[in-house]
């Protein structure tokens, strides 16, 4: 006998998969129309819109987990597809699993079935290698569930030692916080290898409420943790955005720098790449004697393709720019000395061609991405070294300083080194000379090589001959002082010479200032070759 009822022994097959479909399509509407015109009203995407934008167009969309916390939780209302979707899609030709927060739930807050879809979908990110975008958009742990959602092994914790696994793995991560970021959930995109955040999103461990409660400190949100304060101040944002479309743009643009990125492999076929400005301009610059500031961006702009940079932490380090680009076609990661003074939010006035604490942090942790995607490494020098005093050894400048000749002695990309100026003390370590294994070091003809500069190096010799009259060696005069140190300063300029360097094997090439760009690109297919694999050969002996 037939334990089906009248009713779904009329139904059909064909009927249950059209209801199916018109609850998917009540699922995907999130937090419904209301909901929706809040985030426009923000002025930001609710979430669909942003992964349809993100998306290639005419991407197909594979989603996982829709029908998540399907009549769960009704006593704290409709939770569509548990607040968070969760999906596979391509972006820039590249397959991409995308975890977005749908701010019209709840405000993206999670409940026990958030966490665990979102943990699966980092599962599958994991074994498959697909590269993950989370667009961060979450008030955090929906606080009177805490007690389902916090302790456990498969709870909000795992999903921050994913990122951590993910990271180590080598897989890709993506975060673009475009709205709230708050409390635990703050450590999903630090965990990531790049952080977008958007002008009035908020990034923080706990919001002003719960720290006036804490310490009585009263403090709005954007010091506390506003996208300007984490661009311009602590230095954990990587890109400052000014809106979702602008934020989506650059993910766009990051994930094309991708090896397995189709998109990027088309650019690097294209001939027709032009830069921004003359490589003639070079030479307007850049002044013969290195006292004449200017602008890396300036510099730049006659070597990389035109509107290829990316740069990273634009606000945070000044005194190294640090950007992504394409010369050629071919993606690159680039490190170059700034030339033009700079001020800061935390140290004021910081001088053209010094490494300070921040800027050596930046490039540290740049280097750390580029190897993490593949990206050959470009270092242009014009550095007088780090900076001294006080002031920046109580900053940690050592111990900055360390971790950047630590990333760049551990690089396994390809690095090429282009010395268009000074290259003096271990500011010529840390930006990758001779010793740190460039591919290929070239330098300008006004290249100048040493521990420390001229005249740096003769007042050093005379300030330590001085004291030493002082203390009672009469032997030495004022004019023989002087003497030395005028030999010392002569002797100084010979060495700093390039061609001194170059006849000593410090530098492969010296090269013209506007041919920069073009051997460059030679180089750069030079790189692309893969390396040899090692076996045990001895080729022809004689028996």
């Amino acid at each position: 006998m037939s334990s089906r009822t009248p009713s779904t022994m009329r139904e059909t097959l064909r009927d249950r998969s059209a209801k199916i479909l018109a609850e998917e399509a009540r699922l995907r509407e999130g937090g419904g129309k209301a909901g929706q015109e809040r985030q426009h009203k923000l002025g930001r995407l609710f979430a669909r819109e942003r992964i349809t934008r993100l998306l290639d167009p005419s991407a197909p969309f594979f989603e996982v987990g829709l029908w998540a916390a399907y009549k769960m939780y009704q006593q704290w209302g409709h939770i569509a597809a548990a607040g968070v979707i969760t999906g596979i899609g391509n972006v820039e030709d590249v397959p991409c699993l995308i975890i977005a927060n749908d701010a019209t739930v709840k405000a993206g807050a999670f409940f026990p079935q958030t966490t665990k879809k979102v943990i699966r979908a980092q599962r599958i990110a994991f074994e498959n290698n697909l590269p993950l975008i989370y667009l961060v958009d979450s008030a955090g742990v929906f606080l009177p569930m805490q007690d389902e959602i916090f302790p456990d092994e498969d709870d909000f914790g795992r999903i921050f030692r994913n990122n951590s696994v993910l990271s180590a793995a080598g897989v890709p991560q993506f975060a673009a916080i475009m709205g709230n970021c708050v409390a635990g959930g703050a450590y999903l995109p630090v965990l990531c290898d790049k952080i977008l955040m958007t002008k009035g999103s908020g990034l923080y461990l706990a919001g002003p409420s719960l720290v006036k409660a804490a310490i009585g400190q009263v403090v709005d949100q954007e010091e506390l943790g506003g996208a300007e304060m984490h661009a311009e101040i602590s230095g954990t944002v990587d890109f400052y955005e000014e809106n979702d479309e602008s934020c989506l743009n650059r993910l766009r643009s990051l994930v094309s720098l991708l090896p397995e990125s189709t998109s990027r492999q088309r650019d690097a076929e294209q001939s027709a790449h032009k830069p921004a400005k003359s490589p003639q301009a070079l030479y307007d610059l850049v002044s013969l004697d290195g006292n004449k500031p200017y602008d890396a961006h300036d510099l730049l702009a006659s070597i990389v393709d035109g509107e290829s940079l990316d740069e990273y932490k634009t606000d945070y380090g000044k005194t190294l720019v640090t950007a992504y680009a394409r010369i050629g076609g071919r993606a690159v990661g680039i490190i170059a000395s700034q030339r033009i003074q700079v001020r800061t939010k935390t140290e004021g006035i910081q001088m053209g061609g010094v490494i300070y604490s921040d800027s050596a942090d930046k490039a540290a942790r740049f280097v750390m991405d580029c190897n993490q995607v593949g990206l050959p490494l470009i270092f242009f020098q014009d550095v007088t070294g780090f900076m001294v005093g006080r002031a920046a050894e109580q900053s940690g400048i050592i111990r900055s300083g360390a971790k950047l000749v630590n990333a760049v002695s551990n690089s396994i990309v390809p690095k090429i080194t282009v010395v268009v100026g000074g290259s003096f003390g271990a500011g010529n370590y840390a930006l990758c000379g001779k010793a740190y294994d460039p591919r290929f070091i070239l330098a300008w003809p006004n290249a100048r090589y040493a521990v420390m500069g001229a005249a740096q190096a003769s007042d050093t010799v005379f300030s330590i001959l001085a004291r030493a009259r002082e203390r009672g060696d009469k032997k030495t005069t004022p004019e023989e002082l002087e003497q030395l140190r005028a030999q010392v300063k002569a002797s100084y300029e010979e060495q700093t010479d390039i061609r001194y360097g170059a006849a000593r094997g410090w530098v492969d090439a010296i090269i013209q200032p506007h041919e920069t760009r073009d051997i460059l690109i030679r180089l750069l297919g030079y790189l692309s070759r893969p390396m040899p694999k090692g076996r045990f050969h001895t080729g022809v002996i004689q028996v």
